[in-house]
């Protein structure tokens, strides 16, 4: 299949070596000049514009930073919808504001052209390895037709209902994850501050009720998980200005439907916290840094 795939970050890249793997022909565009000669020794074609992406395909995908990058790709003169075929799928896979999403696919309806939402969790390994979880928001049909291609870029592949509701489910699940780490923090900091072995304490949350994923996967304190970013000086993970960025969106949609999310707020207020003193390219399990007294300045 003839692939346009635009935004080519930490997840894109990967995500998008997966479908090359997979055998198809991709298009690609990004401002990354690097990353798009590597991508093009592996077979791909280097696109001019989203709009030139877009053109010829049959299947247009994006994963971008921001609300804003996902309304110029597609909105602009030089977009995705100056180049695509009326009838010719599009999803993207950014972490945005559902409004913004639902904007953009009614403009592309007005000419034939059907977008839906799925941002994914999993994180760069999961990318790398093709096993992310993908949080569609589409109509069936056109899920029907983004399930087969979703699946060779991820394990997991869920209809969430009408286009939106793929950023919904994705903006809830990361409002628990940084509130369920602080908690881990806390709990960690404290048991350490009192004099407990950090080992042992987590092996007792990890098999009693304080057990969550926070904890037993990507636990925050160093060398509890070998494998966690806390093991490696927080580096390499989910970074914290992109928590502080999803519990924005979080809170903000709260914002507008008038529903209360207080621990989300002071989730996000810690994280603003953290990016403030300089903390914000670390991975956002290194919110425990503002609990352990040998790390506070």
């Amino acid at each position: 299949m003839k692939i346009a795939f635009i935004g080519l970050g930490n997840m894109g890249a990967p995500m998008a070596r997966n479908l090359i793997r997979a055998g198809h022909q991709l298009h690609l565009f990004d401002l990354n000049q690097q990353v798009l000669a590597e991508l093009a020794e592996l077979g791909s074609r280097i696109s001019e514009s989203p709009k030139h992406a877009a053109q010829g395909a049959e299947l247009v995908i994006t994963m971008l930073p921001a609300a804003a990058h996902v309304r110029a790709v597609y909105l602009n003169d030089d977009g995705v919808l100056a180049g695509i075929c009326a009838g010719v799928p599009a999803v993207d896979c950014s972490t945005i504001d559902p409004q913004t999403i639902r904007e953009v696919a009614a403009v592309a309806a007005q000419q034939g052209v059907v977008v839906g939402d799925a941002p994914v969790s999993g994180g760069t390994g999961g990318a790398q390895a093709g096993t992310l979880t993908f949080m569609v928001g589409a109509s069936l049909e056109h899920f029907a037709a983004l399930k087969p291609i979703l699946a060779q870029m991820g394990r997991n592949i869920v209809h969430c209902g009408d286009v939106g509701t793929g950023q919904i489910a994705k903006i809830c699940n990361n409002m628990l994850l940084g509130i369920s780490m602080i908690g881990v923090a806390e709990a960690m900091a404290l048991g350490d501050a009192l004099g407990i072995d950090t080992g042992v304490l987590a092996n007792i949350i990890n098999t009693s009720t304080g057990r969550c994923w926070s904890s037993e996967m990507y636990n925050p304190w160093p060398g509890v998980v070998q494998t966690a970013p806390a093991s490696r000086g927080y580096t390499g993970g989910f970074g914290a200005e992109l928590m502080l960025k999803d519990l924005g969106l979080a809170t903000e949609a709260a914002r507008t439907a008038r529903q209360p999310v207080i621990l989300g707020a002071v989730a996000q207020q810690l994280y603003q916290a953290m990016s403030a003193r300089g903390d914000g390219g670390k991975d956002f399990s290194a919110v425990i840094e503002g609990y352990r007294k040998d790390t506070q300045v």
